[in-house]
C-alpha cells in the first residue's frame, strides 16, 4: 500500500494544528443518556451532559453514527447519511447540541462511514434493481464462479462478522460484496460518482459546524485489482490485504484537496488493517491525507480472531515505542486504550477487582493522557469502568459475537467461546454509561437497551464527582496539568526501562518522569544514574535518594532533570 511520490514540505506558516494539544471525548449515543424513556441513549441526553464533560476539560467530541440506519450494525450501517436517527432525535436536536458544544468552546467530530451503506440506502435499492441502473456501479457486483470451477461466490473473502463476504442477489444473478455484514455492502470507490456523493455529504456536515470526522476502516475502501483470492495465509488475517489497496493514498488527497482544505478539519482514520509504517504514509503531514490515525496493534495485542490470549508490560511498551517511532517527526499519533470495538481498558488491561480498579483505572487514564499524541477517552473510560458480568451468549447483543460463533460453533465448546466473548467482546464498552447509584445507573427511566453493568452502584457520576480521590477527580486533575504542560503536549517520548515486567517508566520532554505500577505488588524501583528528582509534577511518590517507592497501581509524574 506504500506510495512514494514526492512529497510537499509542509508549510511552516500554519502553526500548530489544535488537534494536537485537544482531549477527544468519545460518545456512543445509544448508551450515553436517554431522556425520553425509551431505553435508547439520545442526542438530548449528550446536551444535558456538556457542563460534565467541559468540567471534565474535553476539547473535542468524537459522536459515534448518529444517521438514520436500521441497526443491524448499531449504526454503521446508514440508509441516510443527511438524516439523524429518530431514536436519537432530530436534526433540531443535533443542532442544539452542536450549538451547546459551541458554546462552551468545544469542537465536535463524526463518523464518516463510507466504505460501505445499508442495503437499505437509495443508492443501493436503485442498484440491485437492475445491472443497467445508473446505480448499480455505486457498488461492487460480479458474477459467481463458473460451475466448471465448483460455482459460488466469485472468491474466498471472507466478511468480519462471519461467513463469506459475497451475497447472492436473487433478482439480478449477481453476488455483491460486503467486507462487514450482508446489510453493509461495499460502496465501489472506483466509480467518481460515489466520490463526489462522498464529498457532498462531508460539506453538509462541515457547513453545519462540525469540525471533522473519524473515518470508519477508511483503509478498505481501495480495493484490490481483480480482487484475486486470498491465500492461506491471508484468509487468517484478511485485514492486511483488503487494507492494501492500491488507491488509497490517491482518493485520500483528493478528498483533501476537494473538501477538506476549504475548512479547520481534524480527520482521524481508522487503521484497522494497516501496519505501522503503512499508517506513517496516512499521517505524514507533507502528504496532506489523514491528520490521526487509531491504531489497534495495541488495543489488539492479545487477540487472535475470537481468542483472547495474554499480553505482557514489556510487549506493550514495545508497541508504544514502535508506534511513536513510526509518526516519526511529521506523524502525529492517538493514545486511547478503549472505544466502542473493545473492551473496557480497565479489564483489559488493568484490575478490575474492587479492591483495585479505581487504582488501577488511574493508572491507565495516566497513561493515556501522559503519551506522546492526541488523547481519546472513551465515556465512562474517566470512570474505571469495567466489563459487564455476561452469564450467557444469549446476553449479547453484537452481531460480531454471534457472527463469528456461526463460524467456528462445529469446532469450539460454547462455554470456549463464551469465556472469550465475555472478555472480548464489543458489547463490554456498549453497556449504558453509568451516571448514578440509583435504577439502571440514572442512565434510562425505561427498559435500557443493554443491561447497566450491576456494578453502577459503586462505579458512577454522581459519587465519584463528590469524592476527591476518585477516577473521575483524578483524571479531571490530569487533563488540567496536561493542558498546562509543555513536556506532555510537545515534549519527546522515551521508555527509559522496556524491559522491566511491572513498571512502565518513560520521559516525556526535558523535564518530566512518568512511573506507572502496574500490578499489586509494592515495587522500590531505582531510577538510573545521571537522572535526579526534583519533586512530585503530579501525584505523589515516596523517593530516597535514586529509590521511589511505588505501592501497587500506583503512578506518579515526577519532575526530574539530568545531571
Amino acid at each position: 500500500m506504500r506510495d512514494d511520490q514526492p512529497t510537499p514540505t509542509a508549510d511552516p506558516a500554519l502553526g500548530r494544528p489544535w488537534w494536537k494539544d485537544a482531549v477527544v471525548y468519545q460518545i456512543y449515543p445509544r448508551s450515553f443518556l436517554d431522556t425520553d424513556g425509551d431505553g435508547v441513549g439520545d442526542l438530548p441526553g449528550i446536551t444535558a451532559k456538556l457542563d460534565y464533560l467541559k468540567a471534565l476539560g474535553v476539547d473535542v467530541v468524537w459522536l459515534s453514527p448518529h444517521f438514520d440506519s436500521p441497526n443491524a450494525d448499531n449504526g454503521y450501517d446508514i440508509r441516510d447519511y443527511r438524516k439523524v436517527m429518530a431514536q436519537f432525535g432530530t436534526m433540531a436536536d443535533f443542532d442544539a447540541m452542536l450549538a451547546g458544544m459551541s458554546a462552551r468552546g468545544m469542537r465536535l467530530i463524526i463518523d464518516l462511514v463510507v466504505n460501505h451503506s445499508s442495503d437499505e440506502h437509495a443508492w443501493f435499492v436503485e442498484s440491485r434493481k437492475g445491472r443497467d441502473n445508473p446505480y448499480r456501479d455505486y457498488y461492487i457486483w460480479r458474477d459467481g464462479r463458473d460451475a466448471s470451477l465448483g460455482g459460488g461466490p466469485p472468491n474466498n473473502y471472507s466478511a468480519f462478522f462471519g461467513g463469506p463476504a459475497w451475497t447472492f442477489d436473487q433478482s439480478t444473478g449477481q453476488y455483491y460484496l460486503h467486507y462487514f455484514a450482508a446489510k453493509q455492502p461495499d460502496l465501489n470507490w472506483e466509480n467518481p460518482k460515489v466520490r463526489e456523493e462522498v464529498h457532498d455529504l462531508m460539506r453538509f456536515w462541515l457547513d453545519k459546524g462540525v469540525s471533522g470526522f473519524r473515518m470508519d476502516v477508511i483503509p478498505f475502501i481501495s480495493k484490490q485489482p481483480g480482487l484475486p483470492d486470498l491465500t492461506p495465509a491471508e484468509r487468517r488475517a484478511p485485514q492486511f490485504v483488503y487494507a492494501a489497496g492500491p488507491k488509497l493514498h490517491d482518493y485520500l488527497r483528493e478528498m483533501r484537496r476537494e473538501v477538506l482544505d476549504r475548512y479547520d478539519t481534524m480527520t482521524v482514520g481508522e487503521a484497522f488493517g494497516l501496519r505501522p509504517e503503512d499508517a506513517r504514509d496516512l499521517i505524514d503531514s507533507r502528504r496532506r491525507e489523514l491528520d490521526l490515525v487509531i491504531n489497534f496493534d495495541i488495543v489488539r495485542m492479545d487477540i487472535d480472531g475470537w481468542r483472547k490470549t495474554s499480553w505482557t508490560l514489556p510487549r506493550l511498551k514495545a508497541l508504544y515505542t514502535e508506534l511513536d517511532q513510526a509518526a516519526g517527526p511529521f506523524g502525529w499519533n492517538t493514545q486511547f486504550l478503549s472505544n466502542h470495538d473493545n473492551p473496557r481498558s480497565v479489564s483489559h488491561f488493568g484490575d478490575d477487582d474492587p479492591a483495585w480498579v479505581e487504582r488501577s483505572a488511574k493508572v491507565l487514564n495516566t497513561l493515556i493522557l501522559t503519551q506522546r499524541g492526541t488523547p481519546f477517552l472513551y465515556q465512562g473510560e474517566e470512570l474505571g469502568m469495567t466489563n459487564y458480568p455476561f452469564q450467557t451468549l444469549d446476553d449479547f447483543d453484537d452481531l460480531e459475537v454471534w457472527g463469528r460463533w456461526r463460524d467456528v460453533k462445529h469446532r469450539v465448546s460454547e462455554a470456549e467461546y463464551l469465556a472469550n466473548a465475555r472478555a472480548m467482546g464489543r458489547d463490554n464498552s456498549r453497556t449504558p454509561m453509568q451516571w448514578t447509584s440509583g435504577p439502571n445507573g440514572g442512565f434510562t427511566s425505561g427498559k435500557p437497551w443493554l443491561p447497566v453493568n450491576p456494578n453502577a452502584s459503586t462505579i458512577n457520576a454522581e459519587d465519584q464527582a463528590a469524592r476527591p480521590g476518585s477516577v473521575l477527580a483524578h483524571t479531571r486533575a490530569l487533563i488540567a496539568f496536561r493542558r498546562g504542560s509543555a513536556d506532555l503536549r510537545e515534549g519527546g517520548y522515551r521508555d527509559i526501562d522496556p524491559d522491566h515486567e511491572q513498571v512502565f517508566a518513560y520521559r516525556r520532554g526535558e523535564r518530566l518522569l512518568v512511573l506507572l505500577n502496574f500490578g499489586r505488588e509494592t515495587v522500590r524501583y531505582a531510577l538510573p544514574d545521571g537522572l535526579t528528582v526534583e519533586g512530585a509534577a503530579f501525584g505523589a511518590a515516596e523517593v530516597e535518594g535514586q529509590v521511589v517507592t511505588l505501592a501497587g497501581w500506583a503512578s506518579v509524574i515526577l519532575a526530574v532533570r539530568d545531571v
